[in-house]
């Protein structure tokens, strides 16, 4: 963040200053207090069932010199109406100013956003100094809290879009808008929400109308739906993937015992022969998507093909762990779409080992075809794997569609003393489910 006093903050938020007004703001916002840095502001809302005015001393512990709220406070506080428009005007104005010698990607799609979005971190920091998403902070609270952790130093600034309503992308291209924007993909992910993959594609679309002037998108060539993008914007379009017309073209790709991609990435002038560290064919689409945002933002191919092979992924995405006794544990379970599921049960398929158990759970936000989707998973999964252990009574369905390949349990502690019982050493398991069943604790217990 770039230092501000808090009576510079109030007059660009509009709001008063309660305390001392010289006080400077140097570090970071959070809206946790534990996560609070030396010289950082806390940003207190007041929620449903908790107000963010109650931990500001835990801030304070942490380091915070100043708070950004709708009430006084014992520390330095700047008081407005609505804190989220506060800090998200803190945010465009801060990046505003950084303009001149920063460059903002934005990176959306209904799956691989966050993969992609670390491997792009990664490349565009081979050229200079990068600030992106922390894990999936997407929405209009996480975008803000990105853009208010760039600093004169900064010379990439990515962010992670996410959207669960049509305009909530276009709120966000509001705040900053992209000198390039990545789509990845037109996919299922909160299907439920949009109500069709029409409505998923003109959200998607917004990134692409919410560029700076002459942005660059980067698009798809393998999906129809993305690739009809470029009709939306009259600057230039970069394109990736398998389609023989894409401007960065992934050929021969192949997978190695554990799973991991390697594959040839081919421009009108250059050709990079790419090894991933990661685990999933879906992993070199990823990548070429962000080899592709590189070369827009001026990262040549070479250089790119140099950080890919050590990028490292967030969280609970394709973690692949041995366990103690033996088993090879594949841990995806930060969320999940009927996509990324058939994508994390390719990955299981292609792992050598004995026996592979898909440890699935719920799928969330698919509508009226939630059913019909959670059987076809499972019907998908009795094709990749030799057990499919469906968790939860909301996952029935994936059970259904597995047939005499399924294990149906009531829940995560179930699924563990089952998963105990009967891993032998060589099995290969994948854990996949949406965040709210929280198989993450299942992968925990296993390791």
């Amino acid at each position: 963040m770039i230092p501000l006093s808090l009576g510079e903050i109030a007059a660009i938020v509009g709001g008063t200053v309660e305390g001392d007004a010289a006080v400077t703001v140097t570090a970071p916002a959070v809206l946790d207090g534990r996560q609070a840095e030396p010289g950082g502001l806390f940003v207190a809302f007041v929620g449903e069932h908790v107000d963010g005015h109650a931990y500001v001393g835990q801030a304070g512990r942490a380091g915070a010199v100043a708070v950004l709220g709708s009430r006084p406070t014992p520390l330095p506080t700047v008081v407005v109406k609505d804190a989220q428009a506060a800090l998200q005007t803190l945010a465009a104005h801060v990046v505003a100013r950084l303009r001149d010698g920063l460059t903002v990607v934005g990176v959306t799609g209904s799956q691989g956003k966050t993969s992609t979005k670390d491997l792009l971190a990664a490349v565009l920091s081979s050229a200079g100094p990068t600030v992106a998403t922390i894990g999936s902070l997407n929405n209009e609270l996480g975008v803000p809290l990105t853009m208010l952790r760039a600093d004169a130093a900064t010379r990439f600034l990515v962010l992670e879009m996410g959207a669960r309503h049509i305009g909530d992308i276009a709120e966000l291209t509001g705040l900053v808008a992209p000198d390039i924007g990545v789509v990845l993909n037109v996919g299922q992910a909160h299907l439920g929400e949009f109500g069709s993959r029409a409505a998923i594609a003109e959200t998607k679309g917004e990134l692409v109308r919410g560029l700076a002037p002459g942005g660059t998108a980067v698009l798809n060539a393998d999906d129809p739906r993305g690739d009809a993008m470029r009709a939306l914007t009259d600057g230039p379009v970069l394109t990736f993937g398998r389609a023989e017309h894409a401007d960065v073209t992934m050929l021969g790709l192949d997978l190695d015992g554990l799973g991991r991609p390697s594959f040839t990435l081919r421009t009108a002038d250059a050709c990079a022969s790419v090894a991933l560290p990661h685990v999933g064919a879906h992993q070199a689409l990823n990548a070429s998507a962000a080899a592709a945002a590189g070369l827009a933002a001026g990262v040549p191919l070479d250089l790119a093909e140099a950080t890919l092979a050590t990028a490292s992924l967030s969280q609970w995405r394709m973690e692949l762990r041995v366990l103690a006794g033996g088993a090879t544990l594949l841990n995806d379970s930060y969320n999940a779409n009927p996509d990324s599921t058939r994508a994390a049960l390719d990955a299981l398929a292609a792992i050598e080992g004995g026996r592979r158990i898909a440890v699935l759970g719920e799928m969330l936000e698919l509508g009226d075809d939630s059913a019909a989707e959670h059987r076809a998973i499972g019907e998908y999964a009795a094709t990749r794997a030799d057990v499919v252990a469906v968790v939860g009574e909301a996952a029935r369905s994936i059970a259904d569609g597995a047939r005499e390949r399924a294990v149906l349990l009531d829940g995560n502690s179930a699924a563990v003393t089952w998963l105990r019982g009967h891993l032998a050493a060589d099995d290969v398991v994948l854990v996949k489910a949406s965040r709210g069943a929280c198989l993450d604790e299942v992968a925990a217990q296993l390791m």
